[in-house]
């Protein structure tokens, strides 16, 4: 009978692990559905003569950030989450060592980084953050689209994905993370640690960039410059609305494995309980209330799509804790806020093609610091955290919300700048006239019968 027993036990550990590594994996292809919305986003949005260009700089971002955050970005993650000295945190896993012995490709910990039949969590968990990393890539380009050097931007997308992300998410989204430990920070749909760190560093490259030839007048007044496709547009953003469902279901920690933090129920990367069933009422609340919010203010397609995308990222951070009459009022506010947003930074002289600074930035931060006024007072971490563990708050959130818009615009404005210098990162102003596709790119996107660049002129 005992053998029979733990027989058993051991079929369902067998079954329940296979169920963790298809959950992860599975949402893997989910989140790649947001680099096929993001190309199909950027592509409508350009005109005839800088389409192909614009879809070849976002394959570039997402395939050169995948290579280096296996190389660079993972060590990061576990490396630095007590800070830029590499310390060991309260739990242990974390600090340089660590990092060494499971995070890097090469050595003793490259059975973490490859196939091994006796690791079923290194690859699918690698997987899910590798493409976290390469989301942050996509929405800054966006920003940047019709006159940015395609080299310039790889260098500046590798940057932003493996180093500014990496970092960030070790210090806000990592049990030994020092935001979180000292600071209570919870942004568990990663509102500030993906959105605001990719909105913000886009800021930075946009004030080294500059406007898009045509854009301003003489007077600073600014243009409308249309894309060519609005329908290409208006489905890439609903398709990165569905493929949230799989970054979000990532951002979930399963039961009753080794690396879980409870064997009986699921919870978020504090170790904070969490469900799915949250998901379900809350993200579908999120992009109703965002379209309805945008629609009010607008009633452009265009904008209403952003609202969804504005909506979800307004309240990533406690898609966890909100109940769904909250998630509707806080989305609702950001979907109405968005253009207002938009038309001051533009303004300023900040030529942002899709408004990505807003959307990502700007609604990220507002997530981040709203969650600290409907949850303060719960729990920073939970499960193993030790009895002086800081709890969610304003303060804290706050705090969150500035390291965040730092660890995004720094680095952004510093390696434009670098490569500015270098006369590496603007597209002169006669190829932007002529148009980049015909200059730069030796195919044709339409036929003959469509307009030719030279029209566009």
């Amino acid at each position: 009978m005992e053998e029979q027993i733990a027989q058993v036990i051991a079929s369902a550990q067998v079954t329940n692990t296979f169920f963790a590594e298809a959950y992860y994996f599975l949402s893997i292809p989910l989140m790649m559905l947001i680099h096929v919305g993001f190309l199909s986003y950027e592509m409508g949005a350009t005109r005839v003569k800088n389409v192909l260009s614009s879809g070849i700089k976002n394959l570039l971002a997402f395939s050169f950030t995948i290579v280096t955050f296996y190389f660079f970005g993972w060590w990061f993650y576990w490396a630095l989450p007590t800070g830029l000295t590499g310390s060991e945190g309260y739990m242990a896993i974390s600090g340089i060592e660590y990092a060494n012995a499971i995070a890097l490709p090469w050595g003793d910990s490259a059975q973490y980084m490859g196939p091994n039949a006796g690791d079923h969590a290194s690859g699918v968990f690698w997987g899910a953050f590798a493409l976290f990393a390469a989301t942050t890539a996509s929405i800054m380009s966006g920003a940047l689209i019709e006159r940015v050097q395609t080299v310039g931007f790889v260098i500046c997308a590798i940057v932003l994905g493996t180093a500014a992300w990496g970092i960030a998410a070790a210090w806000g989204w990592h049990a030994d993370g020092w935001l979180v430990t000292d600071w209570g920070f919870h942004d568990f749909g990663a509102a500030g640690l993906v959105h605001a760190v990719a909105g913000f560093f886009a800021l930075g490259v946009l004030m080294q960039l500059g406007p898009r030839v045509g854009k301003f007048n003489a007077d600073g007044s600014a243009n409308h410059i249309a894309g060519h496709n609005m329908m290409a547009t208006v489905i890439g953003l609903m398709l990165i609305i569905v493929g949230f469902f799989g970054f979000l279901m990532a951002c979930i920690i399963l039961p009753g494995e080794g690396w879980s933090w409870y064997a009986e129920h699921a919870t978020t990367i504090y170790g904070t309980p969490m469900t799915l069933s949250a998901l379900g009422f809350n993200i579908v609340m999120a992009v109703s209330g965002g379209i309805i919010g945008a629609w009010i203010f607008t009633k452009d397609p265009f904008w209403m799509m952003s609202g969804a995308l504005a909506g979800i990222i307004s309240v990533a951070s406690g898609l966890d804790i909100y109940f769904p009459s909250h998630v509707f009022i806080i989305a609702t506010i950001a979907g109405i806020i968005i253009k207002p947003c938009v038309d001051w930074l533009e303004g300023f002289g900040i030529d942002d093609a899709v408004g990505a600074v807003t959307i990502h930035g700007t609604i990220g931060l507002f997530g981040v610091v709203v969650l600290g006024i409907f949850a303060s007072g719960y729990p920073g971490l939970a499960a193993f955290a030790p009895e002086d563990t800081v709890a969610i708050s304003f303060v804290g959130q706050l705090v969150g919300a500035v390291v965040m818009f730092l660890l995004g615009f720094v680095p952004g404005y510093i390696t434009a700048t670098v490569l500015k210098a270098a006369g590496m990162l603007r597209v002169p102003d006669a190829v932007q006239i002529k148009g980049l596709d015909p200059v730069k790119v030796p195919a044709q996107a339409f036929p003959e019968s469509m307009a030719s660049p030279e029209s566009e002129a």
